[in-house]
């Protein structure tokens, strides 16, 4: 089986990879890194991409887990992404990386973390940054 974390260059996405690298380790487990962009923008452009990509790969390969990375960019939203994934792999976990949010910013963008906590088949770990 396979801990599936929704990764983004941000200090949330660092946490959460952190995460999942160590419940690999406890569960003798590999690790699917999954970062996704709509198309237009990432998270954070200036950290987004392939250089950033391969640091997270080094970090895997460093830590000795089984691995694997995927960048998707297909113009669906995050959520939409893990949660398709989560159901078509054999996903033991998910680990997601959570900010804090306004009760307004949550009515105008949505919560990310809500749908995935809601529709995945498999527990969820949901970390803050440090």
């Amino acid at each position: 089986m396979t801990i599936l974390v929704g990764y983004v260059p941000s200090p949330p996405g660092e946490a959460a990879l952190r995460a999942a690298v160590e419940q690999a380790r406890l569960r003798d487990e590999g690790v699917l890194v999954l970062n996704t962009s709509r198309g237009d923008a990432y998270v954070d452009p200036r950290l987004a991409g392939e250089p950033d990509l391969d640091r997270v790969v080094r970090e895997l390969v460093a830590a000795g887990v089984p691995h694997e990375v995927r960048q998707l960019v297909r113009g669906r939203d995050a959520a939409e992404e893990i949660v398709d994934l989560a159901t078509a792999e054999d996903v033991s976990m998910v680990v997601i990386g959570i900010r804090h949010r306004t009760p307004v910013g949550k009515l105008i963008m949505g919560s990310t973390a809500q749908e995935i906590l809601l529709r995945v088949p498999c527990p969820v770990l949901a970390v803050k940054a440090d």
